[in-house]
């Protein structure tokens, strides 16, 4: 049986600074995301499971999504911990917001790298990661895949 591309998409609200960047993108600002996931494997064949057919469940993947992606990084901030960033990060968390400190500078690039393990982990083992596109603007997006890597 052929291999068939399955493709969900997300949107979620993040903001982040660059640390060190010499543009406008080192203030603190926002961007509305939108994530397209795609992974690749055989339908299933047997008719007795309740998923025949299909490759994946787009709920089962949009859970995996969810919760590793979209439930941590819609209306968090997200700063490089390795910087001093995390001073700013501290008082904001010290008033309730929502900031996620990760070991990498928060571009696209760098975001597409750190979603593509989290969800990898978490697909069953039939189901491989294909490829991955982060969008920040409507003209401006990083793309992962696999093959590349």
């Amino acid at each position: 049986m052929s291999n068939i591309r399955i493709t969900k998409q997300f949107n979620f609200e993040t903001g982040h600074a660059l640390y060190g960047y010499d543009g406008k993108c080192r203030n603190v600002h926002g961007h509305s995301y939108k994530l397209s996931v795609t992974v690749i494997g055989k339908p299933i064949k047997d008719s007795d499971n309740v998923k025949f057919g299909m490759v994946i469940d787009f709920g089962d993947l949009k859970k995996i999504v969810k919760e590793e992606i979209v439930d941590k990084f819609d209306h968090a901030t997200v700063f490089n911990k390795n910087t001093p960033h995390v001073e700013l990060a501290n008082e904001l968390e010290k008033r309730g917001h929502n900031v996620i400190l990760v070991d990498y500078q928060p571009t696209s690039e760098q975001m597409v790298i750190d979603f593509s393990e989290k969800i990898k982990t978490r697909l069953p083992k039939n189901i491989q990661l294909h490829s991955l596109k982060l969008q920040e603007t409507e003209t401006s997006f990083a793309e992962w895949y696999a093959s590349d890597n």
